[in-house]
């Protein structure tokens, strides 16, 4: 795995030994970056990876020029990966980790600016894309028109009820769908 874009472009990622943590494919993220940047892409946003694994996504942002990106993972060793990697990249600068669990979040600090694009790629068939956006919206974690970009198993059905669906491809068992916030 590789950073496809940006400032650390060809770049390799470290990526976990096993199958606890599934990084979103070279040939995923590049799709999903695309996408983004037909929709105004991600130079100077604010972004929330929950989940974040190897951090591949929210790495790709800042190396493409996000202003911040926010990694959150309940688990200590995919953090601690994901922190390798941005120290490795030489993407500290912008990178802020925590480990939490993203369906129980609370409110969003003060200090901390809403985020314009989220990167939800939780553990397939495992019911928590739902309770996490649940925690996001009402913590006010996500700015109004925000991106939300979910990462899920391909038979998953797409969710309602919280903003506009613009975006839903299936690339191999991975679907990839795109929402915004505030949108109906």
């Amino acid at each position: 795995m590789r950073i496809i874009g940006g400032s650390a472009r060809g770049r390799q990622l470290n990526t976990p030994v096993g199958t606890d943590i599934r990084p979103t494919s070279d040939k995923v993220r590049s799709a999903i970056f695309n996408a983004l940047f037909s929709r105004g892409g991600v130079v100077d946003v604010v972004v929330l990876d929950a989940f974040c694994g190897t951090g591949a996504l929210g790495l790709e942002a800042l190396s493409q020029g996000a202003r911040k990106c926010y990694f959150f993972d309940n688990s200590k060793v995919s953090l601690n990966l994901a922190k390798q990697n941005a120290a490795d990249l030489g993407l500290m600068d912008g990178a802020h980790f925590a480990q939490k669990d993203a369906t129980k979040l609370g409110e969003r600090p003060s200090s901390m600016p809403p985020a314009t694009i989220l990167f939800l790629d939780p553990p397939y068939r495992k019911g928590l894309i739902q309770p996490t956006l649940d925690a996001l919206m009402s913590g006010n974690w996500l700015a109004d028109g925000a991106i939300i970009v979910i990462e899920t198993e391909k038979e998953a059905a797409p969710l309602t009820g919280f903003g506009e669906l613009s975006f839903d491809k299936t690339y191999g068992e991975t679907r990839v769908c795109f929402y915004s916030v505030g949108a109906t």
